[in-house]
């Protein structure tokens, strides 16, 4: 309901599904989208397969009594009824048969998104928008087609939208997009920005008092390269900032190395770190686990280099 005296913007968020359009209807006296009169109905009609905001302003003197909605929902988690397992996730990776898929990223990050996604993150389908959920960023943005895979096998989104990877009409682009996908906490797109932003999420909850979430990011060893990536380490450890855990994908991948190895970086900041094999879940989900308390968690995880 808009303040009968005070301007304001309200914005919804339509999910599309691939065999279908929206139709969205808002009976509100004198609204507007993007500053059109509308009249007393607005309606828009989304292209398939495609999300859009619809933003509609209310005037100084109108109030909104109720949106009314007439739309199909959209189709999230597995038709089958059941959840995927690791062994099918070779299976959820084939369906993606887009161009240009930066394979190496992607396979190099699988095993430890099954690990946090299957017995770590405390988040699911259902809980998305949950204050109290973990939150996990993806800063390794590219080849995103592993973590596509889990987020099918867990439910966050439908099998059915994989074999559109990378196309005009679907969500699932090369990127992932926060707003097109339940369960996706940032957009990604240069390196660099996960890390800093994991911090700054992990403030916020202390800020609200939150202080059993969870805030996990992913970034890969190239990313150290990135000066906004030292100044988050050399912040995150004297801030004490017990809620937040890095996970690096070390691919052999990055220009510059450092005296003692990824882990000697972090330690020398404050944190609690330590290095895996990256193929081990078991050694994985140890290394997730393990209390550090005050400090900041970070888990470097060792996969074959990349060619």
């Amino acid at each position: 309901t808009c303040d009968p005296l005070t301007p304001s913007q309200v914005r919804y968020q339509a999910a599309p599904r691939p065999d279908a359009g929206l139709t969205w209807g808002f009976p509100w006296p004198n609204a507007h989208e993007n500053n059109t009169a509308l009249g007393t109905v607005v309606t828009n009609r989304f292209p398939r397969g495609r999300r859009r905001w619809l933003d509609l302003k209310c005037g100084s003197r109108c109030t909104v009594d109720r949106m009314t909605k007439t739309a199909p929902t959209f189709p999230s988690g597995r038709t089958s009824g059941r959840a995927a397992d690791y062994q099918d996730l070779t299976r959820l990776l084939s369906l993606m048969t887009g161009d240009e898929k930066h394979g190496p990223a992607a396979t190099s990050t699988l095993d430890a998104l099954w690990v946090l996604h299957d017995r770590v993150l405390r988040v699911s389908p259902e809980t998305v928008d949950a204050p109290e959920r973990d939150r996990f960023l993806l800063s390794k943005g590219h080849g995103p087609m592993a973590y596509y895979a889990v987020l099918a096998a867990k439910g966050f989104l439908a099998e059915e939208l994989l074999p559109g990877f990378g196309s005009y009409d679907s969500p699932l682009g090369h990127h992932p997009d926060r707003t097109l996908l339940p369960g996706v906490e940032i957009g990604s797109g240069s390196l660099g920005h996960g890390l800093p932003l994991a911090v700054g999420s992990a403030l916020g909850l202390r800020a609200q008092g939150l202080t059993e979430p969870r805030v996990w990011v992913l970034i890969g060893d190239a990313e150290l390269d990135e000066g906004s990536n030292h100044e988050a380490i050399a912040y995150a450890g004297p801030a004490g900032l017990g809620q937040l855990h890095t996970l690096v994908i070390d691919n052999a991948s990055a220009s510059h190395g450092r005296p003692g190895g990824i882990v000697s970086r972090f330690e020398a900041a404050g944190w609690s770190a330590e290095t895996v094999d990256g193929r081990d879940h078991e050694a994985m989900y140890a290394a997730f686990t393990a209390p550090h308390p005050g400090r900041p968690r970070a888990v470097v995880a060792r996969v074959e280099p990349k060619f």
